[in-house]
C-alpha cells in the first residue's frame, strides 16, 4: 500500500528524522505536507519548524511544500521560511508531485517525500515513483474521534508493524533497529515465509489487478471472428515440444495442452484502433476444471510443475509478433530466456516472456489507424501465428542480437546478449529507427555442461 523507509516503521514526527542521514544517503531535496505533518491542522508555522526548515537546507537539502492548501494559508506559513511551494496541488494526482522535483532542479530518485496521510500523500508519491516518509500525524490531547480515513489508517499501520518482511526499506536495502543494513540473503519477504504466504500474496496481487483493471482508463479488445484481416504483419511457426537432455517430456506435452486450450481463446481477436490487448483479459483464468494440466512454471527462480503452465510460450510468441510491427507493447515481464538449451540457430527472443494469472501480464496497444488481427492454432506439434492487419503497414522489422555469449558470474552461469528492434523502410530499405528491447542478462536453468564451450567467455564475475 505505501513504502516508508530509514531507519523507522514510520517516523514518530518531522523532527525525529535524521536529515544529515538522508542526504548521506543520496537525496537532495524534501517535499513536505502542512496540515498534521509539520503542524496542526490550519496553524501557523512555530519557531520550532522554521529552526527545523534551516535546519534542513544547512545540510544540504533544498525544501518545497506540496500542499492542497490555498496560496494565501501556505504564504502565512512560510512567513519565517525561505522555501518553494506548489497550492492547490490535488493530491495524490501524481502531476505536481513530479513538478516539485523539477521546481527543485533534482532527479526524482533524489527526492523524499513527508506525509501524515496514507491515502493522500503517501499514495500521490508511491504513484509518482517518490520515496516518501510516512509520520505520525499531530494530533491534540484532547482529540477523540479520528474519522473513518484515519481509523482505517490504523488497522493497516497495525498490519504493517506486524509484517516484519516490509519494514525498514531503502530500495533493497533493510535497516534494522540500530541502522545496521541486513544483507538481502538474510531476510525474507511475506511470500517466502510459507506456502500460505505465497497463496496470500499471490491473492493480494490478483485482486489488486482486478481492481486496476475496473478503475483504468484502457479498452481491452474482446472481439473475435472467424474471417481473417487481408494482410499479414508478422507470422512464425515454432515446434512446442523441446526434446532434449533434462527435459521433463511429460510436462512438455501438457504445455502442448495448455496453450491449444488459450488459443482458441484468442485466435481471431480484433483489435481496434486504441483499444489494449490483455493476454490474461482473452484467456481467462485457467484451471483443471477447464482442461488445463500441469506445465512448467518458474516459482522463486526454480522450474516446477504448475497448473496452466507454458503459456509463456503462448505469451512470447504473440510478443515476437509484436515486435515484427508497430504496436505498443505497454506491458511486458521477463523470465530466463535459457530454460533450455538452443535447438538448432540461435533466435533472438525465442523465449523469455513471463505472464501468471493474473497480475503478471502481456498486452500492447493498437496505437495505429487500422484494425489489426491474432490469429492462433497448433497442428501437431507446431504452434502457428499471425498478425494481420487490414492493410500493409509502411515498415518492415527484424531482431538483431548482438554479443551473445554465457559467462560464469559467481557458480551460475548467465546469457547475456543485447536485442534490438531495428525499423526499415518498406519501400526503400533505410533504416528508420533501431531500439534496444532487452539487456539480456538471464540465468541457465539446465545442466551447465549443455551450454556450447564456444559461446562461454573465459571471466569470473563478482
Amino acid at each position: 500500500m505505501f513504502k516508508v523507509f530509514y531507519p523507522y516503521e514510520y517516523a514518530e514526527s518531522v523532527f525525529a528524522i535524521d536529515y544529515d542521514k538522508l542526504y548521506q544517503l543520496g537525496y537532495r531535496g524534501v517535499i513536505f505536507d502542512i496540515d498534521n505533518t509539520l503542524v496542526h491542522h490550519g496553524e501557523d508555522s512555530t519557531e520550532e519548524v522554521d529552526e527545523l526548515f534551516r535546519t534542513i537546507q544547512k545540510a544540504g537539502l533544498k525544501t518545497l511544500l506540496l500542499s492542497n492548501n490555498n496560496k494565501e494559508r501556505i504564504e502565512r506559513f512560510l512567513r519565517n521560511i525561505d522555501s518553494l511551494y506548489i497550492c492547490d496541488a490535488g493530491k495524490p494526482d501524481k502531476k505536481n508531485y513530479l513538478r516539485a522535483v523539477k521546481m527543485l532542479g533534482i532527479q526524482k530518485k533524489e527526492a523524499v517525500f513527508i506525509g501524515d496521510q496514507i491515502f493522500t500523500d503517501i499514495y500521490g508519491a508511491n504513484k509518482s515513483g517518490i520515496d516518501n516518509i510516512l509520520v505520525k500525524y499531530l494530533r491534540y490531547e484532547d482529540e477523540k474521534k479520528i474519522g473513518k480515513r484515519r481509523t482505517l489508517e490504523k488497522v493497516i499501520l497495525k498490519f504493517y508493524e506486524s509484517n516484519k518482511s516490509c519494514r525498514n526499506r531503502i530500495g533493497d536495502i533493510y535497516i534494522d533497529e540500530q541502522g545496521q543494513a541486513i544483507p538481502p540473503k538474510k531476510r525474507k519477504l511475506f511470500c517466502e515465509l510459507h506456502p500460505a504466504c505465497y497463496a496470500i500474496s499471490l491473492q493480494k496481487e490478483i485482486c489488486k489487478r482486478h481492481v486496476q483493471n475496473l478503475l483504468g482508463h484502457d479498452t481491452f479488445a474482446k472481439a473475435r471472428t472467424k474471417k481473417k484481416l487481408p494482410n499479414v504483419v508478422s507470422e512464425r511457426s515454432s515446434n512446442m515440444i523441446k526434446r532434449a537432455p533434462g527435459v521433463d517430456l511429460r510436462l512438455q506435452e501438457n504445455k502442448l495442452s495448455n496453450i491449444i486450450l488459450a488459443c482458441k481463446r484468442i485466435n481471431g481477436i480484433v483489435i481496434r484502433p486504441g483499444e489494449v490487448f490483455s493476454f490474461w483479459g482473452t484467456v481467462g483464468k485457467t484451471s483443471k476444471r477447464k482442461g488445463y494440466k500441469d506445465g512448467r512454471v518458474i516459482v522463486g527462480n526454480q522450474l516446477i510443475p504448475g497448473t496452466g503452465g507454458g503459456l509463456c510460450n503462448l505469451g512470447n510468441t504473440i510478443h515476437l509478433l509484436v515486435l515484427h510491427s508497430p504496436l505498443e507493447v505497454t506491458e511486458f515481464h521477463s523470465h530466463s530466456d535459457a530454460l533450455a538449451p538452443d535447438e538448432g540457430k540461435r533466435v533472438p527472443f525465442s523465449s523469455g516472456t513471463s505472464v501468471s494469472y493474473n497480475y503478471i501480464d502481456y498486452r500492447f496497444k493498437n496505437n495505429t489507424d487500422q484494425m489489426v488481427q491474432l490469429c492462433l492454432w497448433c497442428e501437431g506439434e507446431i504452434l502457428h501465428a499471425e498478425l494481420r492487419s487490414e492493410r500493409a503497414f509502411p515498415w518492415q522489422y527484424e531482431l538483431v542480437e548482438e554479443d551473445h555469449h554465457f559467462a560464469k558470474e559467481g557458480t551460475k552461469y548467465y546469457r547475456i546478449s543485447k536485442i534490438y528492434k531495428v525499423t526499415k523502410d518498406r519501400a526503400d530499405g533505410k533504416l528508420v529507427k533501431k531500439e534496444l528491447v532487452r539487456d539480456n542478462h538471464s540465468e541457465v536453468m539446465y545442466d551447465y555442461s549443455l551450454i556450447p564451450k564456444a559461446q562461454i567467455r573465459n571471466r569470473q564475475c563478482k
